[in-house]
């Protein structure tokens, strides 16, 4: 017997309605998306950071130069 905890209150799996469990894996798999969103966006932060610092070092700013924020670099055409 699986018992699951939702806002302080606890439930036995098995009581649950069908419809209440099929929102519980809804609820399950989107933070599982959540997690997995909040990696990838941590890999491109990582990455933009590293693109950032060899471009200010490509263009003699050197790496010690301030990170600014996402859309601190602007291309003009």
């Amino acid at each position: 017997m699986s018992i699951i905890r939702i806002d302080e209150v606890e439930y036995e799996l098995d009581l649950l309605t069908e419809e209440a469990k099929a929102q519980l894996l809804s609820v399950q798999h989107t933070d599982q998306k959540i997690i997995e969103l909040q990696r990838d966006l941590a890999i491109a932060q990582t990455a933009r950071a590293s693109y950032a610092s060899a471009l200010r070092e490509l263009l003699g700013h050197g790496e010690d130069a301030p990170l600014t924020a996402p859309g601190g670099f602007q291309v003009r055409h």
